[in-house]
């Protein structure tokens, strides 16, 4: 509202964010929705420096990066049992889907690794600009990483193979005592990419394959779910 006491007018894409978030299933708070837009603003004002992405309509952003990645969150809930956890985006570029998660799931703590330090260090100053705490921009390779995390994430990044391959030391693995359970692999993709399956080290298991419908997007996604074998 201004000095004036007149209404400033609403963001031209909440409705459109609105909607789809309804559509997936998701409730967020108001709070959580200007956080994604400021999200998809920084962006957007960043794009031309750090090469963010292709896609340069703010409509286009919405349903293609924003959307798409929110499309992962009631899954990983599921698959996690909506516990508190520690994920790892791996090739996160602008930070998608881990700024989107760690935007819903404060009780998620998101690494965003990446080989091209200004992108590392765009997802660093997201957090800082949205007072995010539970979000972190490293610049690294992922094969240097052994922190253990519950869910190894990506998003359009690499094959199935490879991604597993490189990832593996960052996977959380079970104790002795079974007391927390071993981490798994969360690989969004477009069409379900069964040679990439097919071509996966015989100790992975892809133990789940869900289809996503993205609000707005006619196209395929889906999310392969794998884990080491006991």
């Amino acid at each position: 509202m201004t000095a004036t006491g007149a209404l400033l007018p609403a963001h031209p894409l909440r409705q459109s964010l609105e909607e789809g978030v309804r559509a997936l299933g998701l409730t967020l708070t108001a709070s959580q929705m200007d956080l994604l837009l400021d999200y998809l603003a920084l962006i957007q004002k960043w794009n031309k420096v750090y090469n963010l992405t292709a896609v340069r309509d703010p409509a286009e952003m919405l349903t293609h990066h924003l959307l798409d990645s929110l499309a992962a969150v009631p899954p990983l809930r599921q698959q996690t049992g909506g516990r508190a956890l520690k994920l790892l985006d791996v090739g996160a570029g602008a930070g998608l889907p881990g700024v989107v998660i760690a935007i819903c799931c404060p009780d998620i703590q998101v690494t965003c690794v990446d080989t091209v330090a200004k992108k590392a260090a765009f997802i660093a100053q997201v957090g800082l600009a949205l007072k995010l705490p539970n979000l972190r921009g490293l610049h690294a390779r992922v094969e240097s990483l052994s922190d253990g995390f519950d869910v190894v994430c990506s998003r359009a990044f690499a094959s199935l193979a490879d991604f597993t391959k490189w990832s593996r030391s960052a996977l959380k693995l079970a104790d002795a005592e079974g007391a927390s359970a071993p981490g798994i692999w969360m690989a969004l993709k477009g069409k379900l990419p069964t040679d990439e399956m097919a071509a996966l080290p015989v100790d992975l298991d892809v133990f789940h394959v869900e289809q996503l419908r993205i609000p707005g997007l006619d196209a395929d996604r889906c999310i392969v779910w794998m884990r080491l074998k006991a």
